[in-house]
């Protein structure tokens, strides 16, 4: 899987949308390290935007927890907590069933577009995690408008971030963790296309409960290193 642009996917987005996609998408990686402070100066360098798109963009990060902007010190990238991810998942295990079951009720001919396409990216020869992590914010954004329901965008947006830079700096099998996650989401898109939403939120649980475990055996793997 390489990263590209999907068909359908929304590309008029303003100069802000796309300053805070490149500042996610490096807290994500990790190119931005947790417990960091960087300036605004520096971020404006690694994105290639100015100040009022950054300073846009860093306000939505921060109403998503992902940024803590610091008055006259800078922007700080939080910690990854094991705590905080499970308290993430708790409110997933909510909200994604239920955009899924909307999604196939409501998706119209465009968002069934984008969900095919993104379907067979899932179904590909994945193996690049950088390029896998942002297939999947394309389909949760997706899939949340595809449920037609505004306040769900938003709410899902706000915990996908740091979820997947959990995911992101836990990978140890990266082959293996892929697949997996491909095909439970594989399952709830496909759900979604075919106007199943029990079935889709079946599929959407169904990856929660992966989550948690993926989570929980972190702890396992930070007890071992202690012991």
């Amino acid at each position: 899987m390489t990263a590209r642009s999907i068909e359908g996917e929304p590309t008029a987005r303003t100069k802000a949308e796309q300053a805070y996609l490149r500042i996610e998408a490096m807290i994500v990686g990790e190119q931005l390290p947790p417990s960091s402070l960087i300036s605004e100066s520096r971020l404006m360098e690694l994105t290639g935007f100015g100040r009022t798109p950054v300073r846009e963009a860093l306000q939505q990060l921060a109403r998503a927890r992902m940024v803590e902007v610091l008055p006259h010190r800078g922007v700080l990238i939080p910690a990854i907590s094991v705590e905080e991810q499970l308290r993430m998942l708790e409110l997933r295990r909510v909200l994604e069933p239920l955009a899924a079951s909307l999604a196939a009720r409501r998706a119209d001919a465009s968002d069934r577009a984008r969900l095919s396409a993104l379907l067979e990216e899932l179904r590909g020869d994945v193996q690049d995690a950088t390029a896998y992590a942002e297939t999947l914010r394309q389909v949760h954004e997706t899939v949340g408008r595809a449920a037609h329901n505004a306040y769900l965008v938003d709410a899902i947006a706000a915990v996908q971030g740091l979820s997947r830079r959990f995911w992101f700096a836990h990978l140890r099998d990266a082959s293996s963790e892929i697949a997996r996650g491909s095909a439970l989401y594989g399952q709830g898109i496909a759900a979604v296309l075919d106007g199943d939403g029990e079935g889709a939120e079946r599929a959407l649980l169904a990856l929660n409960d992966y989550l948690v475990e993926f989570t929980r055996a972190t702890l396992d793997e930070q007890g071992r290193g202690l012991g």
